[in-house]
C-alpha cells in the first residue's frame, strides 16, 4: 500500500548522508521516498507516524495487514547492514528487536516496533540501568557467531598495523605513550579473538522499552569476537551525566557488574577494553585530532592495571 503522503527526509539524516557518503549518499536519499513507496506496497503496509532518523538510516512507523505495528528502517546497502540482518536472524528476537522481513536488493528491514521514546537512558538509577544492560549483552554475547561476519582478529591486526603512524600525529608524549600502551594490550590478546556474537555499540539509548520483553536491544553492528570488546559502550554511556563526576567509581562499578555478569576473566575484558579505546583514538586521528579524548583517558585509568 503507497504512503497516503509524501515522504519527506529529515534534515538531519540528510546533512548525515552528504558528509558520510557524499554524492553516493544524496543520490540514494533522492530516491528514497520512491523506495519507501515500494517497500510499503511489497508488505502490504501502512504508515502510521511521522519519520524518525539517524546518522545511517531512516526509520517509518507502519502498520502490517494485520494491524500489528512495525518499523521499517530503509538505508544505504553497505556491509555493515547486511552484517546486521546476519545477526538479527541469528539472535531471533533473544534480548534484542526481532526481523521480521529484509530486502537484501535495497538493505530495507522491517523490524518489530518497540517505544522509541523509553531508552536505559531515561532510567534514573545507573545500577538499575546497567543491570538491564549487562543482562541483555550476556544473552547476546552468548551466541556462537554465524558464518559471514567480520571478524575481531581482523579489526585487531588492522588496528595493530596502524597503531605507530598514529601515535605519531600525537603531540603529547603522554597520550602517544597511552596509544602504545593500549596497543600492546591487543597484541597480547589478538591471538585469541574469540568466536562470539557480539552486538558492538550496546549502550543505554541502544536499549528501548518494549512489550515482548520489558527492555531490548537495537542497532547492532555484529561481529565474531571475545565479550570483552563489547563492554566499552556501556562503560562510556551517560558519561557527562553519571560517571564524569567519579569516572574511577563509576567506571569501576561498572566493570565489576559486566565482567561478573558475562563470566569474563577481567585481565582480558581490560585488555579488550582498551582495545576499544585504541579503536576510538585511530578513528579520531584519521579525522585529524592530535590529541586522545579526556574522558577515554578517564576511563583508561578506571580500568585494572595490566
Amino acid at each position: 500500500m503507497s504512503p497516503a503522503r509524501p515522504l519527506t527526509v529529515p534534515p538531519a539524516l540528510a546533512r548525515s548522508y552528504a558528509a558520510a557518503f557524499g554524492e553516493e549518499g544524496r543520490a540514494w536519499l533522492a530516491g528514497l521516498p520512491e523506495l519507501a513507496a515500494a517497500m510499503l506496497e511489497r508488505w502490504e503496509l501502512r504508515r502510521d507516524g511521522e519519520p524518525g532518523s539517524g546518522e545511517a538510516s531512516l526509520v517509518l512507523p507502519v502498520r502490517r495487514a494485520d494491524g500489528t505495528p512495525a518499523v521499517l528502517k530503509l538505508q544505504l546497502p553497505r556491509p555493515e547492514a547486511r552484517a546486521a540482518v546476519v545477526g538479527l536472524r541469528a539472535w531471533d528476537g533473544a534480548g534484542i528487536v526481532r526481523l521480521l522481513d529484509h530486502d537484501p536488493a535495497s538493505g530495507t528491514m522491517l523490524l518489530e516496533r518497540l517505544d522509541a521514546s523509553r531508552s536505559l537512558a531515561d532510567v534514573a538509577d545507573d545500577d538499575t540501568a546497567l543491570r538491564v544492560l549487562a543482562g541483555l549483552l550476556a544473552r547476546l554475547t552468548a551466541r556462537p557467531a554465524p558464518a559471514g561476519l567480520p571478524g575481531l582478529g581482523t579489526v585487531a591486526a588492522g588496528m595493530l598495523e596502524e597503531a605507530p603512524r598514529a601515535a605519531g600525529a600525537l603531540a603529547d608524549p603522554a597520550d602517544r605513550r597511552r596509544l602504545t600502551d593500549w596497543a600492546a594490550a591487543v597484541a597480547e590478546l589478538a591471538a585469541e579473538p574469540g568466536d562470539r556474537l557480539l552486538h558492538w555499540d550496546l549502550h543505554y539509548e541502544n536499549v528501548l522499552a518494549a512489550e515482548r520483553e520489558p527492555w531490548l536491544a537495537i542497532d547492532p553492528e555484529p561481529l565474531a569476537g571475545d565479550p570483552g570488546f563489547d563492554l566499552w559502550p556501556a562503560l562510556d554511556s551517560r558519561w557527562a551525566e553519571v560517571v564524569a563526576p567519579d569516572p574511577r567509581r563509576v567506571v569501576g562499578r561498572r566493570f565489576d557488574l559486566l565482567t561478573e555478569t558475562l563470566g569474563l576473566d577481567r585481565a582480558r575484558a581490560a585488555g579488550w577494553t582498551r582495545a576499544r579505546l585504541l579503536q576510538n583514538a585511530l578513528w579520531d586521528i584519521a579525522d585529524g585530532e592530535h590529541a586522545l579524548a579526556p574522558e577515554a583517558v578517564a576511563l583508561a585509568d578506571a580500568l585494572p592495571a595490566r
